[in-house]
């Protein structure tokens, strides 16, 4: 998709539908099983728990980059079976030719603060 494309417009109930939250890595490990360069990764989001995800952010971050770092996760998904790994959420970033940058919280809030 080509940066100046319009899409279209979508209403506010939609952005509601979707449940973005704030969350600590608490756990990383590489994810050698991972067609692409991944990173099993844990985070905890309060009130939705620990979850669990493989994310293709190995070419840009260690997994010891990650531990006690805040994340955005999408939890409303559904799981999705990733080789060994089920996926519990979507990690959250923005691809470039590098690699997947995490989207980065400005200052911490708590674990589950929602994206508004």
């Amino acid at each position: 998709m080509a940066a100046a494309e319009q899409q279209p417009e979508i209403a506010w109930s939609d952005f509601e539908r979707v449940l973005m939250v704030a969350g600590t890595v608490t756990r990383a490990e590489p994810f050698p099983e991972a067609r692409k360069p991944a990173l099993k990764v844990w985070v905890d989001f309060g009130p939705y728990g620990e979850r669990k995800t493989s994310a293709q952010v190995a070419a840009l971050y260690r997994p010891e980059d990650l531990v006690g770092r805040q994340v955005v996760g999408v939890l409303n998904f559904p799981p999705k079976q990733v080789g060994p790994v089920r996926s519990t959420f979507l990690l959250t970033g923005f691809p470039t030719a590098e690699g997947v940058v995490l989207t980065a919280l400005e200052r911490p809030v708590p674990n589950g603060t929602r994206l508004a």
